[in-house]
């Protein structure tokens, strides 16, 4: 099998420690040989890329992917999109999460169109088209009136949604995503402000209903997410053992305790971005700031910003990410996240890329994330220091080198590196 040896580079392995100038043997998909203090890799006849004195750190992963959402300013639209072009939209969106250094997604659903998320899936495993491993989800189950349900009495609507109401419907169609190939089942448990009538505190479901799910989910082997903004609908979510709670905006310090408690099963992701990108950022698109306020949006993000300090200094493990696809929040600029964990929750740069990276890969359930012998190399050559600015993952520009599978998806920009280098040795004289 082919072999790359990549040298003299700084390594983050992915696990906070700060980096460590050293070199990586790469054979096949897997990272044979790490080297570091000054140690040097000896190997005949294989590829040698330069780092030029660069960061090789492990490819991002996205916690709380929308892949298949097309960058829209509302849900109802995206039932529109017949399934063909629906398709080519999502093909594109992998594509370019890749090219923004993700190497894997952990999907938190796709859209009512059940087999989207599992088409994109099987055919970037196969090789047919370039993006991140995935882990495919079903559409958002909701109920009747619930986060998804864009029905009208006089008019049939799809979007994200799969609409159930009670425990014989939610079997059903746990059963019937399953069959169709899913990896995750996402369930909507409370509300969101833009959802009719189901505001971000009104529970979509009963204590039945999601045991229902998750006992099916289980029987199939599959990982259960939730959208659950409020206290209760968290209680509700750990009181059936879900472990990927998304949001938790609104939870109590009581309920941080029972989470604290469970902290080596839960993962969570609050999707700080699109709250802060829809108060700030989103007036081209009509919601302006005064808008957003009345939507409680602010209040929502104050206490998302309290409760994930809080988490934060439990040791819970929770990632940057999520809520990317809409037009003020678009696929392709979710490394903003991990700014925002720096701002917003106190993450130094080094904590926050161990979330984007060796958190992400124990959600994935697969040897990625860490820069380590036995693991899959997806990595990235970095220009400049992420562990002092994690803003320079935001440019594309900044990614040198974009690996995934032992296999360049970006080529080593030897001439940038070269450049690089010659300005370093330069500046130094």
């Amino acid at each position: 099998m082919a072999k790359t040896l990549i040298k003299d580079v700084k390594i983050f392995d992915g696990s906070g420690k700060k980096p460590a100038s050293g070199e990586v043997l790469i054979q096949g998909n897997m990272i044979e040989k790490v080297a570091s203090g000054g140690k040097k890799i000896k190997e005949h006849g294989v590829r040698v890329v330069e780092g030029g004195g660069h960061t090789l750190m492990p490819g991002l992963i996205e916690p709380h992917a929308h892949v298949t959402y097309p960058d829209c300013t509302d849900l109802a639209s995206v039932g529109q999109i017949p399934p063909e072009d629906h398709m080519v939209i999502s093909l594109k969106n992998a594509r370019r999460m890749l090219d923004q250094g993700f190497t894997a997604c952990f999907s938190a659903a796709g859209t009512s169109k059940i087999r989207l998320d599992v088409a994109l899936r099987d055919a970037i495993n196969a090789g047919h088209f370039p993006g991140p491993r995935m882990r495919a989800a079903s559409p958002e189950i909701s109920s009747t009136g619930g986060l998804g349900d864009e029905r009208l009495l006089h008019l049939h609507q799809e979007s994200i949604g799969l609409i159930v109401d009670g425990p014989v419907e939610m079997r059903k169609a746990v059963r019937l995503c399953s069959r169709e190939g899913v990896d995750n089942i996402k369930i909507n448990i409370s509300g969101d402000q833009f959802a009719r009538g189901a505001g971000m505190e009104t529970l979509s479901f009963t204590q039945e209903e999601v045991a229902a799910c998750v006992e099916t989910a289980a029987e199939r082997g599959l990982t259960v997410a939730t959208h659950a903004r409020s206290d209760e609908s968290i209680r509700v979510a750990m009181k059936n053992n879900i472990n990927v709670l998304y949001h938790a905006d609104l939870i109590t310090p009581e309920t941080i305790d029972l989470i604290e408690a469970r902290k080596k099963r839960v993962f969570m992701a609050p999707a700080a971005g699109l709250i802060y990108t829809t108060i700030y950022e989103a007036s081209d698109w009509g919601i302006t700031e005064e808008m957003a306020e009345s939507l409680e949006l602010k209040r929502k993000l104050e206490s998302c910003m309290k409760a994930y300090t809080e988490l934060r200094k439990r040791g819970v493990r929770v990632m940057p990410g999520g809520d990317y696809g809409f037009a003020w929040n678009p696929i392709g600029t979710n490394a903003r996240d991990l700014e925002h964990f720096v701002n917003l929750f106190g993450y130094k740069e080094t904590e926050v890329l161990r979330a984007a990276t060796q958190l992400g890969g124990e959600l994935m359930n697969m040897n990625i994330g860490l820069v380590r012998v036995g693991y899959l190399a997806d990595l990235l050559l970095v220009k400049g220091d992420p562990t002092r600015d994690v803003s320079i993952l935001q440019d594309a520009d900044n990614l040198l080198m974009i690996m995934k599978d032992g296999v360049f998806h970006k080529e080593p920009q030897t001439k940038e590196i070269q450049r690089q280098s010659e300005a370093a040795s330069a500046a130094a004289e």
